[in-house]
């Protein structure tokens, strides 16, 4: 669907720049963008590849681990359903740093470990279990307290001060984190 939404939008402009005379304009725009695009790919290419090398060697290095260990008393208010020792922790944990650190892409691969995990143990396949839920709406709130996708953009744009928007961007995730929390267990009291 998105697809013909997308391509009905190029068709249209391609019409109204044919129309008004703009089709040199438009090229020319079309031309400039791509360029952007690329350089900005790159800029991107070049932080994430950095951020995702230091989260490689606090991995290999144990920091992972031992973080994860030391948020078990949050893990166990978060997923009460869960275990002491239970294998979805370790996966949730690492989502949740990755997530903290500003590199949700980092993230996907062990959200989606975590909810596998959690999915061997549904009852209800085709319904997500309260674990579940509770794991989405903080991943999709995303508490970040470096949000360094956005620090690479603004700096591509030369930004003049392109982290300033860490500040305001902790404020906005952690209150988003903490109304998406305080939801789930309101909803979880009343069993709805």
């Amino acid at each position: 669907m998105l697809n013909y939404i997308w391509g009905g939008m190029i068709l249209l402009a391609i019409i109204v720049a044919a129309f008004t005379g703009n089709i040199p304009a438009m090229t020319s725009a079309a031309i400039d963008s791509a360029r952007e695009a690329i350089m900005l790919c790159i800029t991107i290419l070049g932080v994430l590849s950095m951020w995702t090398g230091l989260l490689t060697v606090a991995d290999k290095a144990g920091l992972v681990e031992s973080l994860a260990k030391k948020s078990k008393p949050i893990l166990r208010y978060l997923f009460p359903d869960l275990g002491r020792d239970h294998p979805a922790h370790e996966p949730i944990a690492t989502n949740f740093i990755a997530n903290i650190l500003g590199l949700g892409w980092a993230a996907t691969p062990s959200g989606l470990r975590a909810m596998k995990v959690l999915q061997k143990e549904n009852r209800v396949k085709d319904t997500a279990t309260r674990s579940m839920r509770m794991f989405m709406v903080i991943n999709m709130s995303s508490l970040q307290l470096v949000t360094i996708s956005v620090v690479a953009y603004r700096a591509q744009y030369n930004s003049v001060n392109p982290s300033e928007i860490i500040g305001p961007g902790l404020i906005i995730t952690l209150a988003t984190t903490v109304v998406a929390v305080a939801f789930c267990k309101i909803l979880e009291r009343f069993k709805l």
